[in-house]
């Protein structure tokens, strides 16, 4: 019988020798397992040999030390993701595209919920960060600076900031836009708007995504009404009771440019529930491109850049894997128009009641 102190002694961590001694192989062939480099041959490991070593490893409960990896690999395994709107479908997308990127590559995806990414990239370490919110005033830049300098790669989302040590995503939503506004122009005049607070008080002091709304209008010599313009904060619900207070209205819209996908398929939502037929009674158009476009019914006429998501996805995780960290590079993705049903006014209209 075990004396009790034997007992309450603490198990000894399982070693990296001690995984080698049990799978019969050196403890550098345990090493080029778990970091998948291959050997001095450039053969690499053998399958079976992987086995061994891995059958060894959970016999043991071995668990590699990340810490002593990232010291001698200088690598961490880790994608960091700083998202603004986790809510927005273009975040989703993004999010989803990355992992299932980084799955591919054994790498990890975290995503920051705390809005200071200085902070959190400071004390976190990955092998690349992505940015869709670093802002691009002077505080921003030093904040990006002072993350470059430190050696963390990172890719920005920024339709104002130029390559400096990071890479650079543009996909400037305003020409798409417009394009949204024509693609309603050519059947519609009486034409609402469903956009973010923030970009009606920015209109006043710079271009926002309310601006081709109200250009457009004006260049057909239509003045805009105010009554039918509403504005919503960072949430779907929100975006759904503006699109209610649009088309519940004595005077409602033929059709609804919004300023984003979600608000879009916020104000389908509504259309419903409110008894109208899209695009029959009302036509909608969305911004941004997202997946879900083509999971709302009827599917929704968007604007934006042609498989986007993989593609960054792709730039992102071949940045994390890159041997050395580039200078940065400037990388466009041009918007277009993808038509929906929510504006094809050619389909048959639905029967009442479905």
């Amino acid at each position: 019988m075990a004396h009790p102190a034997e007992s309450a002694a603490p198990k000894r961590r399982p070693t990296l020798r001690m995984v080698a001694d049990l799978a019969g192989v050196s403890t550098a062939t345990v090493s080029y397992v778990f970091s998948g480099r291959s050997g001095s041959n450039g053969s690499g490991v053998a399958e079976d040999t992987a086995r061994r070593v891995l059958a060894a490893a959970e016999e043991l409960h071995y668990r590699p030390n990340r810490s002593a990896r990232a010291m001698r690999t200088g690598r961490t395994g880790m994608v960091q993701l700083s998202l603004h709107m986790l809510s927005d479908p273009w975040s989703l997308a993004v999010a989803d595209a990355v992992n299932v990127e980084a799955n591919r590559h054994g790498l990890t995806t975290l995503i920051l919920a705390d809005g200071d990414w200085h902070t959190a990239l400071d004390r976190v370490e990955s092998d690349v960060a992505y940015l869709d919110g670093a802002g691009h005033d002077d505080v921003a830049r030093r904040k990006l600076a002072d993350l470059v300098d430190r050696g963390q790669r990172l890719v920005v989302f920024s339709e104002h900031l130029e390559p400096d040590g990071y890479d650079v995503i543009r996909s400037d939503a305003i020409p798409g836009c417009h394009l949204a506004m024509a693609h309603l122009l050519e059947r519609h005049t009486e034409i609402g708007c469903l956009v973010a607070e923030a970009a009606v008080t920015g209109a006043a002091h710079g271009v926002t995504r309310y601006t081709p709304y109200l250009e457009g209008l004006r260049a057909h010599g239509i003045e805009p009404d105010p009554e039918w313009t509403a504005t919503f904060g960072d949430s779907q619900a929100s975006a759904f009771q503006a699109a209610v207070r649009l088309l519940s209205g004595e005077r409602r819209p033929t059709a609804i440019y919004a300023s984003t996908d979600f608000a879009a398929i916020a104000a389908i939502n509504a259309a419903h529930m409110l008894g109208l037929r899209v695009p029959h009674d009302v036509a909608v158009v969305g911004i941004g491109n997202t997946p879900d476009a083509q999971l709302v019914a009827p599917t929704l006429t968007t604007v934006g850049p042609t498989d986007f998501y993989e593609r960054q996805a792709e730039l992102i995780i071949g940045r994390a894997l890159e041997p050395e960290r580039s200078a940065g590079e400037l990388h466009e993705f041009p918007w277009s128009v993808h038509p929906g049903g929510s504006t094809d006014l050619d389909a048959p209209a639905p029967r009442p009641g479905v």
